[in-house]
């Protein structure tokens, strides 16, 4: 039987990833390719799908698709500095309590127990009320987030503090910062990156919370979540002004937490 040769399997996990980051990259440019500016008025309120409108118009008669294709900047952006605030915090706290031990680990410890006694909604909702929407979120999900990336950062530093390598820096006179980054921190970037894709969706979870609940983007901004809230009364008469920022925002948080879920098996696969 003769032989064929097929081409090599993507590796595991690339392609949510990938996916992940495309969207990630293209998101921001949809506003430059939408046909019309998003708050101009092409017809009458609640227009049906049609040549002027493909996706046809929301409760103001402006185009839905355009929206759309402008919706998600904001909403991302927003997210992902929440995200990158609550790793950054949580991975100095668990790398703090994992080399360290003893009180430190325990003051840690005490203080992840007390901000995950609130949950994360409920504290951007309080915060909402006092902050701006993009404030709450970057807030709430520091709060919230940085203590579960702290104990995952913890859990590991703490095994590779006995590690040969580690142990050679040490002798070596090497400074603890010194060892933390050059050492413990290279051995946990995938662990890091797989934490920061659920941090990221949580992020994002609270932003279109907040925005569908009235405490975050304010008309007549373009976002997702705003526009679900703004569209829910004329539901029956064009469903798309509906559906049409429905299907992003929750195609968004699948492939993230797909994303993240193809890190951690990455990750788990490497130790």
């Amino acid at each position: 039987m003769p032989l064929t040769l097929r081409p090599p399997a993507p590796p595991r996990g690339v392609l949510p990833l990938a996916s992940a980051l495309t969207v990630l990259l293209l998101v921001p440019l949809g506003r430059f390719a939408a046909p019309h500016a998003p708050d101009e008025q092409i017809a009458p309120p609640w227009t049906t799908p049609g040549a002027t409108a493909l996706l046809g118009t929301d409760a103001l008669g402006r185009d839905v698709l355009s929206r759309v294709m402008s919706g998600g900047t904001q909403l991302l952006a927003v997210s992902l500095l929440a995200a990158t605030a609550a790793v950054l915090c949580g991975t100095a706290l668990g790398l703090a309590a994992g080399w360290k031990g003893g009180r430190t680990a325990l003051a840690v410890h005490w203080l992840c127990d007390l901000l995950l006694a609130v949950p994360a909604l409920v504290l951007a909702l309080v915060l909402a009320v006092a902050l701006p929407g993009a404030t709450a979120v970057v807030v709430a999900s520091l709060l919230s987030g940085a203590p579960l990336t702290a104990r995952v950062v913890e859990a590991q530093s703490a095994h590779l503090r006995g590690g040969g390598h580690v142990r050679a820096a040490v002798e070596r006179g090497e400074r603890t910062v010194g060892v933390l980054v050059r050492e413990v921190l290279p051995a946990l970037r995938g662990l890091v990156a797989a934490d920061a894709g659920l941090r990221l969706v949580t992020a994002l979870q609270i932003a279109a919370a907040l925005a569908v609940l009235g405490l975050g983007p304010q008309p007549p901004a373009a976002d997702w979540a705003l526009m679900l809230s703004e569209n829910l009364p004329g539901a029956a008469l064009n469903p798309m002004a509906l559906f049409a920022p429905a299907v992003p925002l929750a195609g968004c948080c699948w492939l993230l937490a797909a994303a993240a879920h193809a890190l951690t098996d990455r990750t788990e696969a490497a130790v």
